[in-house]
């Protein structure tokens, strides 16, 4: 068994979703066996040691970080990494080696690639993609773009950052006139929900990238496509074997799966999904174009639409997909034969063994 620093929080809007996904994380480790040290990185970006206990959402408030422990540093020796505690002078008060890395980061500043390249500086294995996979898959610009270079289906959409918006507006209304309205705008580097805005026409525009701009300065606006079903699939990665789950569907407690829908008041997750085996074979197939347009390495939940003309289309990838009570990830991949603490044991064997 491993010893696996666990990593959660983080300075991202989606610090108490992390939390959550933390906690299932924490428990399934400690399930199938394995020493798990957990580190909760606050919202000023401390890195502290925490006693793994973490609550559920309480009267709609997520869980955070509470800052009250040790301080921690990262570092590289002879013996490989390991977790430094620290005192009230810096002094090294405890060490703790670690075998391998689990980052649940989600969003910005864990799930871009920068906690990714940290451990690969130090040579401590990390759980699931590396820093390449994770750059592209953060940006839903650059994603889609990527995902077009390798000619995948997906909505019309547009990019652009907000000092073109603010320059240029005429020219970022001209290229939307290639994209059916109504749109989805997201800042391009958020996940969770947060920030994105359904509007109907150009009028609604500049309060949407407004509130997209609290959290990014690269947008992105999309075709929304009318009543689409939301089918994912689970990705597992190992020496270059891809397995891909069963397909789940997302029936959204509102008109669309906005934050409250996914975290608050949980939307029905149907696993596995009601659909025929042709659509499901098309399913994992795109799910596969899509993780290997990305070169993505130990996991990744991808998302796709089924329009109601049939067009199968991939949304987005995600290489921290939420490991949440109310998660899609750890469900499909239950309905395909393996349970959370085998999920969670098959991920760090992977990372190790890549190492």
């Amino acid at each position: 068994m491993a010893r696996v620093l666990v990593c959660y929080g983080g300075r991202s809007a989606e610090h108490g979703v992390s939390c959550l996904s933390a906690r299932s994380v924490l428990a399934a480790l400690a399930e199938a066996g394995h020493e798990v040290l957990p580190v909760g990185i606050a919202r000023d970006g401390r890195w502290t040691r925490t006693d793994g206990r973490i609550p559920p959402v309480v009267d709609g408030r997520l869980p955070e970080v509470d800052g009250a422990g040790p301080t921690l540093a990262l570092v590289a020796d002879a013996g490989g990494a390991a977790v430094l505690e620290l005192d009230g002078d810096g002094a090294v008060a405890a060490r703790h080696a670690v075998d391998v890395a689990f980052p649940v980061l989600h969003g910005p500043g864990g799930e871009d690639g920068t906690v990714q390249g940290l451990f690969a500086t130090l040579g401590l294995p990390c759980v699931g993609a590396d820093v390449a996979a994770s750059v592209l898959a953060i940006d839903k610009g650059a994603m889609k773009d990527r995902f077009r270079l390798h000619g995948l289906p997906q909505v019309a959409y547009v990019r652009f950052d907000v000092r073109r918006w603010e320059e240029d507006r005429a020219g970022v209304l001209d290229e939307l006139r290639a994209v059916p309205a109504p749109w989805f705008v997201k800042p391009a580097r958020q996940g969770s929900s947060f920030g994105i805005t359904r509007v109907a026409d150009a009028t609604d525009l500049p309060a949407a990238v407004a509130a997209a701009a609290v959290h990014d300065d690269r947008i992105v606006v999309e075709e929304a496509v009318a009543t689409p079903r939301e089918l994912e699939v689970g990705v597992l990665e190992e020496g270059g074997r891809v397995d891909v789950s069963r397909v789940g569907e997302i029936v959204p407690a509102h008109d669309h799966y906005d934050f409250d829908a996914k975290y608050l008041v949980p939307s029905r997750l149907d696993v596995p999904a009601d659909v025929d085996a042709a659509t499901a074979a098309a399913i994992e197939a795109l799910a596969r174009r899509a993780f290997a347009a990305l070169e993505g390495r130990g996991m990744a939940r991808v998302d796709c639409f089924l329009a109601p003309d049939g067009r199968l289309l991939v949304n987005e990838l995600n290489t921290i997909p939420g490991f949440t009570e109310a998660s899609m990830f750890p469900r499909v991949w239950a309905a395909s034969g393996v349970p959370f603490p085998a999920l969670v044991d098959r991920l760090v064997a992977a990372a190790l063994a890549a190492a």
